[in-house]
């Protein structure tokens, strides 16, 4: 029988495939390596590919698409469901092929070289800071347990090291001392290195239409941005921004039963990290923008005058949010007319 429909579940080198033919019977059920299964999908006619979206997925997918397959990406906890009893990989590969056939499924767009090189950043940035944050967070706990503290605020702390470790009269041993030294050169070096990514994020900002266009939407900046383009392209995967403010997980839960709705606290879906930029931009929003000259201005007091003060900016970042969507997918520039009443999210 001709196969219709593939499921592969990927590996680091191992692959298992499973084919479906038009009736959805399984007709092949094969493991490769990565050269194996280029290989035996260059020599079969187009068909419909399903893969999980994990790491890899995206450049295999292009490989594939390239063959003249049609590949589709879903996500991991779209597939769950359909796997029968217990779990190995062939059962993946088979309920990944039952889930890419199904009509309603979401799936993931095929990211571009320069989309992952773009996330790439991000992500070496991230990773960065977060690490600059931990020597930061023990450069303080060893002063702070020679006595020495001081007030919040990672730029006040950069600038009263040198003192500390030039100061002698500090009840700091000369060990201790190199210790400090040996954290304060990290510290400064991961500054330096994030300095330079952010700058090739700023570049990158300067440079590219969409993100251009971007801009000019309150609370987004080159990090904002640049993030939304690695992760979501030209936008096309959803059909409104309400999809979109969804899927960055800046809506209620639901447990609704019996006819009664019950809304709980944002599902946190998505990308963890694009949820966060658009959320810290929310703040930026709601403590530096002039409300009387702004559109945004009047609707911004009437969600504050009635809601908590963190409520208020996630629902701050859930109109941002949509807006960004809008000006990215439909290819317009934002123009904000002041005072104007904007409706309630």
């Amino acid at each position: 029988m001709e196969i219709r429909t593939i499921g592969i579940d990927l590996g680091k080198s191992v692959f298992h495939l499973v084919g479906l033919d038009e009736r959805g019977s399984i007709v092949a059920k094969k493991h490769f390596s990565r050269g194996q299964l280029l290989t035996y999908t260059a020599n079969l006619p187009s068909c419909l590919i399903g893969m999980e979206a994990c790491c890899g997925a995206h450049f295999l997918g292009a490989l594939l698409v390239r063959q003249g397959h049609r590949v589709r990406l879903i996500p991991a906890q779209f597939v769950k469901p359909f796997v029968k009893s217990n779990k190995n990989d062939y059962l993946d590969a088979e309920a990944i092929a039952e889930a890419v056939q199904r009509p309603t499924m979401r799936f993931v767009p095929i990211k571009s070289t320069e989309q992952l090189d773009l996330q790439a950043l991000h992500r070496v940035r991230d990773r960065l800071i977060s690490r600059r944050t931990g020597v930061i967070n023990q450069l303080r706990a060893l002063l702070l347990e020679r006595g020495i503290i001081f007030r919040k605020g990672r730029r006040y702390l950069r600038r009263q090291m040198p003192l500390i470790l030039e100061d002698a009269e500090q009840n700091l041993s000369c060990r201790m001392r190199r210790l400090l030294e040996q954290l304060w050169q990290e510290w400064k070096s991961l500054e330096e290195q994030i300095q330079l990514l952010s700058d090739e994020i700023e570049k990158i900002a300067g440079q590219d239409e969409a993100c251009q266009r971007l801009l000019a939407v309150p609370g987004v900046g080159s990090l904002v941005a640049t993030a939304l383009v690695a992760s979501v392209g030209n936008g096309a995967a959803f059909r409104r921004g309400r999809e979109f403010a969804a899927w960055l997980g800046l809506v209620p839960r639901q447990f609704s039963t019996g006819g009664k709705t019950k809304l709980l606290g944002i599902s946190k879906r998505g990308n963890p990290y694009l949820r966060r930029l658009f959320i810290h931009g929310a703040r930026s929003v709601a403590m530096h923008m002039n409300r009387e000259e702004h559109a945004l201005g009047a609707w911004m007091d009437q969600i504050e005058s009635r809601a908590h003060h963190n409520v208020f900016v996630v629902a701050l970042a859930n109109k941002l949010a949509r807006i960004a969507w809008a000006v990215l997918a439909k290819e317009k520039i934002y123009h904000p007319l002041p005072g104007i009443q904007i409706s309630s999210v």
